[in-house]
């Protein structure tokens, strides 16, 4: 069984930077690309980034105009999410996913929950004005 352990959320206020990481744990997992989700209040998950173990491809959603970044690190198996600048529509739960396998997972796939085998039980982000 494998799980998604992530951390690094927190309240802070408009403008802050948080970094948020998520480690596979559990029986011995490389991922084929991993992802962040979040969900705000009231609303549905949706997809702010996505990477390949390797790093090779990385893909974000426009909405976060450059604030934030995904990265990896193989050494660690931990992958991480630096959000800069960040607003109040930021609030939101967000989880870590990772994908087992290519089979489902593509440049369009990535921004979708469909590729994604394995989610994270979320870690809470509230940004206040």
């Amino acid at each position: 069984q494998v799980q998604l352990v992530e951390s690094g959320g927190a309240p802070v206020d408009a403008g802050a930077s948080l970094r948020l990481s998520c480690t596979p744990s559990g029986r011995p997992f490389n991922p084929y690309a991993m992802g962040w989700f979040p969900r705000p209040p009231g609303k549905e998950r949706e997809f702010v980034a996505a990477i390949t173990w390797s790093g090779s491809d990385i893909y974000y959603a426009d909405s976060i105009q450059g604030r934030f970044a995904i990265s990896m690190d193989n050494a660690k198996n931990t992958v991480y999410l630096q959000m800069n600048n960040l607003k109040p529509e930021d609030t939101a739960v967000y989880y870590c996913a990772a994908a087992g396998g290519s089979t489902y997972y593509s440049p369009s796939n990535s921004r979708t929950e469909r590729p994604y085998d394995y989610w994270g039980q979320g870690t809470h982000v509230s940004v206040s004005t």
